[in-house]
Formats: C-alpha cells, sequence, structure tokens
C-alpha cells in the first residue's frame, strides 16, 4: 500500500521518492510497505525579491488619501457656502457685508452714524454720474468679464516701484462681490472667494445690472450709500440732476469715501478729479452688453 503525503499545500513538489511505512497486516502480522511521499521544494526565482518599492508606493498612496480628503471636503463646503448671486438679477439686496461692517464698528463704539440709503434705478441716476465712475474705477468694464488683466498688471508694477500697496486693480465687479459679501480682510482666501463671486456675477448678470447695483451699495461718506444718498447728501439735488463736474467729484472720492466727507478740494482730489473730467468723454454707457 502506498501514501501520498504532502508537507505544504504552498509548495510545488514534482520529485517523490519511497520510504518505509509501517502498516498493520492480516492476523498481526506487522508487513512493511512503502509509501510514496512527494518530495517539496521552495522555488524563489531571480529578480523577484522585493525592494521596497510597494511599501514606498502604499506610503505614498496614504498620504496623499489623508492629506487629500480633508481639503477636498473643505473645498466643496466652501464653495456650497457660496452666496446666490442669481437673485439679484430680480431683487435688490436688502443690506451689504460693507454696510453691516460698518454698522456693528459704530455700534462698538458708541458712535453710530445715520445711514443715509436710497435705492434708484440706472435710469434715474445721471449719466454723467454713469461714465465718471467707469471712467475712474473700471475704464475697461464694458470689455471685460470681470477681470481686467492689464490693469492688474500695471497696478503691479506701480506697486512694485512704489515698494507699497497703493492700488489694487479691481474692476467695478470685483469691488460689487466684496461689498456684497465680503469682510475687509486681505488674505488670499478671501481673494479667491472675491474671485468666484465676481465670474459668478459676470455670468448670471447684465453689464447694466452689475452698474446699476454698483452705484447704489457704494459708499460715499459717512453713513452715505448708493448715488441718490451722495447727490443728496453732497450736493443737495437727486442722482438724475447731477452735472459732469458734480459727478466727477463723487467720482473721485470713491477711493476714500470717509476722508473726504465732506468733500475737501485737495490738491491730490483736484487732480484725480481733472483726469476724470477728461476721461469721461470717452465713455459710453450705453455699450452693448452680454446676456447673463
Amino acid at each position: 500500500m502506498f501514501w501520498i503525503e504532502a508537507t505544504s499545500d504552498k509548495l510545488s513538489c514534482n520529485d517523490f521518492h519511497v520510504v518505509p511505512k509501517q502498516t498493520r497486516g492480516i492476523q498481526g502480522q506487522q508487513a512493511a510497505r512503502f509509501a510514496l511521499i512527494p518530495r517539496c521544494y521552495t522555488y524563489a526565482p531571480h529578480g523577484l525579491m522585493s525592494t521596497g518599492r510597494p511599501i514606498i508606493v502604499r506610503l505614498f498612496f496614504w498620504s496623499i488619501l489623508i492629506v487629500g480628503l480633508p481639503l477636498g471636503v473643505l473645498a466643496l463646503t466652501w464653495l456650497a457656502t457660496l452666496p446666490d448671486v442669481g437673485t439679484l438679477a430680480r431683487h435688490n439686496p436688502p443690506s451689504t457685508a460693507l454696510m453691516d461692517s460698518r454698522a456693528a464698528k459704530e455700534s462698538k463704539e458708541k458712535r453710530p452714524v445715520p445711514k443715509q440709503w436710497s435705492w434708484v434705478p440706472l435710469s434715474r441716476i445721471s449719466s454723467h454720474l454713469q461714465r465718471a465712475v467707469i471712467a475712474s474705477e473700471d475704464a475697461s468694464f464694458f470689455a471685460h468679464e470681470g477681470f481686467d488683466w492689464d490693469g492688474i498688471r500695471d497696478a503691479a508694477f506701480r506697486n512694485l516701484e512704489a515698494g507699497t500697496m497703493k492700488r489694487g486693480g479691481s474692476t467695478i465687479t470685483q469691488q460689487l462681490a466684496k461689498n456684497l459679501y465680503l469682510s475687509s480682510e486681505r488674505s488670499l482666501l478671501r481673494k479667491a472667494r472675491e474671485a468666484l463671486i465676481t465670474r459668478l456675477l459676470e455670468h448670471r448678470l447684465t453689464k447694466a445690472r452689475i452698474l446699476e447695483l454698483y452705484l447704489n451699495v457704494a459708499e460715499w461718506g459717512r453713513g452715505v450709500y448708493g448715488a441718490e444718498a451722495a447727490a443728496r447728501h453732497h450736493f443737495g439735488k437727486s442722482a438724475a440732476d447731477l452735472t459732469l463736474d458734480e459727478a466727477a467729484w463723487l467720482a473721485a472720492i470713491l477711493p476714500s469715501p470717509r476722508r473726504y466727507d465732506p468733500i475737501r478740494k485737495t490738491a491730490s482730489l483736484t487732480k484725480r478729479h481733472q483726469r476724470i473730467l477728461r476721461l469721461a468723454h470717452k465713455v459710453s454707457p450705453d455699450a452693448p452688453s452680454p446676456a447673463p
């Protein structure tokens, strides 16, 4: 009788040899029998030995997973909290982030300032003011899609030459995004959010609507917001009746409206006013705007 015995189910056995095996025969006699037992060998082909690369690959994969997954979740959450700017096509905002920030600061300092704000449609805002503001803040307003790359480049060069950050190169749409939704902090995260909101505004709204929103929420003095309130506060008339000279003064104080409230015709402000007067004649507020 022969027995086949394997010593391992993980090895490949191709060579067999015969060894005796004691078996119990009939009538109590012992008989030597032989069992066929495989001789097994381990086999490790040359060149397939581990080099450590699989460990490195696994470590790299887990590192990407551990770091990338939280960042991905954070990015999706951040994008999900972006405002629904589409509602601005039909509804005027009840307030802005800038207004709320000013009111909170004034309340904290216990120096409240009465808010002057009256919304008017673009048709009731002097074309002189529209041209003056575009000439002052964003000469390429009707040509770009939210970002004036030439203006940003020029501002960067001038800041580099001056050694300070005096000019930002922000377009009207970028300023609107900041006024409506963002804080005044200076950080890369806020600038990134501003850029996304700017792109959404340009995509969802017409140029005319963006200009109307901007002129109605811009700050023009302490507690003074919008063209109508600015015209009445500084010149005692409605926004529809502003002359080109008056419009140029209002546009000139936009970068520092609280500093020039009331309007003080300093040398630097007068120079800016004269420059706006020259440029305003080249701007047409009736330029065609793309559909949202």
